[in-house]
């Protein structure tokens, strides 16, 4: 398998670390917005963090991680999420309320765009975490899914979309049914082991897409818990995708402390 090669290496890194600060800084803005204002930051907050990731993959693997990210969580998340709109599989019985912007096959197009955002940082935490393929692939896909342990409380305290039958959830997270957490599982399942079989593996795993994660775990966790009044899923969702970050945070910092010499022996 061909190994990507980076386009304008120097200009698009410095590029893509704009638009991760730009995303971290809109994310942060959010809860210091008055209401009327939160549902313009949430869609431009996801546009730029999209854009964040389409660039970093672009950088590490070029136009056919562009390409490929766009199709198998683009494409793949519009198609499950229009599916399940229509079908209530395989998430359960849900609906939009139309406060999101334009829809697309009755999906706001924001929608399949924060599919693409954390993709790319979920397939790296995968990569980071695993060697093998299928393990690779699990725990991409359970990084990806712990997120909206994060997102579905949220997006549901805002209005923007409601469930018909949420009885059943996680501990401290009343009002998302389970099977909502199953059907990510499956569409984040088919999305990385989509990206891990077209994308080579790199020897060293991206930074930008390692801060995006870990940032969204963090803010998420710190929002939660101050600022939109979910202490449920604050502590949930701290310990669910902590179990992810936390492991990763620590195998970024071992991987610095080995390229350390590497860089003293070259300079």
């Amino acid at each position: 398998m061909a190994v990507a090669v980076p386009i304008a290496p120097t200009r698009s890194r410095h590029a893509v670390w704009g638009l991760v600060a730009a995303a971290i800084a809109v994310q942060i803005l959010y809860p210091l917005m008055p209401e009327a204002w939160r549902t313009p930051v949430t869609v431009t907050s996801v546009v730029v963090f999209c854009l964040a990731s389409l660039a970093d993959i672009g950088r590490v693997h070029g136009a056919r991680g562009v390409l490929s990210l766009i199709a198998a969580a683009g494409v793949g998340g519009l198609l499950a999420e229009s599916i399940g709109v229509a079908t209530g599989w395989p998430f359960g019985q849900y609906s939009y309320t139309g406060t999101l912007g334009p829809e697309l096959v009755g999906v706001p197009v924001v929608v399949p765009m924060a599919w693409v955002m954390m993709a790319w940082p979920a397939l790296v935490v995968g990569r980071t975490l695993a060697r093998h393929g299928l393990a690779v692939v699990l725990v991409g896909a359970f990084a990806l899914t712990a997120w909206d342990v994060f997102l579905d409380p949220q997006m549901v305290g805002a209005g923007h979309w409601t469930w018909s039958d949420p009885q059943d959830g996680l501990p401290l997270v009343p009002g998302i049914p389970l099977s909502n957490y199953a059907g990510w599982l499956l569409v984040s399942t088919v999305v990385m082991s989509l990206l891990h079989w077209v994308l080579p593996r790199q020897a060293e795993p991206s930074w930008p897409a390692a801060a995006l994660y870990l940032w969204v775990y963090f803010s998420s966790v710190l929002g939660h818990a101050a600022f939109f009044g979910l202490p449920g899923s604050a502590v949930t969702g701290g310990v669910l995708m902590g179990a992810v970050a936390v492991p990763f945070a620590i195998s970024l910092a071992r991987f610095a402390r080995r390229r350390e010499p590497m860089i003293e022996d070259t300079t």
